[in-house]
């Protein structure tokens, strides 16, 4: 999620959320934003798929700084973990799925929805695409957006039959270095 502008930007699901479905959501983000987002923030949770080596060392290749909260504390991830929340209850109360890739295609476009027409108090009622096109025009006085972390799961997905994960990164947000 841009932090800036609440627009999903990466995700995976998974059998398992594990550094490569990180890293899989991360590489998305990335390459939405046009392949490049040096300076970057993304702040994650201190979990071992976003402490782990392989992805440290992909994040530095990338120039995308991390950011972690301190342990126990819910606060600097709660935009991310009030979408997870919606998304789940949304799709839940709509239907189960009898396979993975059902699931999977629902949350792919309840996330397309999101992005495009869900329209958002904090970005005064519009869209985060909307959002965004508005800044188009001051891009080039602004500093860069910061990224979060992936969408994650924090094991079983109770919500999601045949799917039995979050989309990759439970509470990370991107940010544009200021």
């Amino acid at each position: 999620m841009d932090m800036g502008s609440r627009r999903i930007l990466g995700h995976a699901l998974g059998e398992h959320h594990d550094t490569d479905l990180a890293y899989g959501a991360l590489a998305m983000a990335v390459a939405v934003r046009g392949g490049s987002v040096p300076g970057v923030i993304f702040h994650t949770g201190q979990g071992s798929d976003y402490t782990a080596r392989s992805f440290r060392q992909a994040c530095e290749r990338l120039d995308i700084s991390q950011s972690m909260g301190r342990p126990g504390s819910a606060l600097d991830n709660a935009v991310i973990e009030s979408w997870h929340s919606t998304l789940e209850w949304e799709l839940r109360s709509l239907r189960k799925f009898a396979t993975k890739t059902q699931a999977r295609a629902a949350v792919a476009a309840w996330i397309e929805d999101y992005n495009h027409e869900r329209r958002h108090s904090s970005l005064g009622m519009v869209s985060p695409v909307d959002y965004e096109r508005s800044l188009a025009g001051k891009e080039a006085a602004s500093p860069p957006l910061a990224l979060t972390r992936p969408l994650s799961g924090r094991g079983h997905h109770p919500g999601l039959k045949g799917a039995a994960h979050r989309p990759a990164g439970d509470s990370s947000t991107l940010s544009r270095a200021r």
